[in-house]
């Protein structure tokens, strides 16, 4: 059984714990409602683009198709078979975020697994994705660039480096195809793993053959308009996936914190409970020795 001093030791020492925990679910929970913000602003914009890329991507292979072309003109909706893959991966640059950081390197592993035996590239996002890649070891992976220590102040210029970096590697022919693997953001409890196609532009989800499209009207020439507009959609949405990311990891820390302060608040009080019994048992032993010297003297 563990002395009284023990025991008070260790409720400090919880106390302690507690008093950090909240503190740092009050940091994140601040941050949070920031970057809760900055997702909800940049949604909106990003959706439109999305929509207006994946409908040109359709219109572009509906009319090379019909043209009997082999490809469509612009090189970002072109279906290449075979070649690498890319992988963007996304994770925190901290832990004590719960399962965050696990699940999307789990979901990285198997997505290599799929792939083991061929050459893929990977651009990871985060201190987390940046130690993951660099232990890897029986795959060919090759980095084409990494960042590291951007959260919690993503800025636009990050989405632009890993745009260039992976336009770059598409252009030139070293990848056929670019995933983005992250965590959505849903809300303060719920975040959602995805992993979603960046390049080609990938067609609007659960078109049939028969969709009707809208009647684009290009000005300029639409080579000139495509070549300007497709490198800001791909920009874009990678701006808004490291905000959801963002978002998605302080609301993760948040709760995790939050279920650490409850962890430590009832251990505190059962070691209190504890405390409690042991001074008492101590303070009935002195009473019973008392009584029995007492005893002894009267005899």
């Amino acid at each position: 059984m563990a002395s009284l001093r023990e025991i008070r030791r260790k409720i400090k020492s919880v106390k302690s714990t507690e008093q950090i925990t909240k503190a740092m679910k009050m940091v994140a929970a601040a941050r949070m409602r920031r970057s809760q913000a900055s997702i909800l602003a940049a949604r909106p914009f990003a959706d439109k683009m999305q929509r207006l890329a994946r409908g040109l991507a359709l219109l572009e292979r509906r009319e090379a198709a019909a043209a009997g072309l082999p490809a469509p003109a612009h090189p970002f909706f072109e279906l290449r078979e075979g070649g690498a893959d890319l992988l963007i991966l996304i994770a925190g640059d901290k832990g004590l975020c719960g399962a965050f950081n696990a699940n999307v390197l789990r979901a990285a592993a198997e997505w290599l697994r799929v792939r083991a035996g061929r050459k893929t590239y990977c651009i990871p996002v985060g201190r987390k994705a940046r130690d993951f890649i660099h232990r890897l070891r029986g795959h060919d992976v090759e980095r084409l660039a990494e960042l590291a220590g951007v959260f919690p102040k993503v800025a636009f210029v990050h989405a632009e480096l890993i745009g260039r970096a992976a336009i770059g590697a598409y252009r030139d022919g070293r990848v056929s195809r670019a995933f983005i693997l992250y965590n959505e953001f849903k809300s303060v409890a719920q975040q959602r793993l995805l992993t979603s196609a960046l390049l080609p532009v990938p067609e609007p989800e659960l078109a049939p053959e028969t969709a009707v499209l809208p009647d684009y009207g290009f000005e300029p020439r639409r080579g000139e308009l495509l070549e300007a507009l497709l490198p800001r959609h791909i920009k874009a949405q990678l701006y808004r996936v490291l905000l959801e990311s963002q978002a998605a990891e302080l609301a993760a820390r948040m709760g995790a914190m939050d279920a650490a302060s409850r962890n430590a608040k009832d251990l505190r009080e059962a070691l209190n409970l504890e405390a409690n019994r042991t001074r008492q048992a101590l303070i009935t032993k002195e009473i019973a020795e008392l009584v029995g010297g007492a005893e002894a003297l009267a005899a």
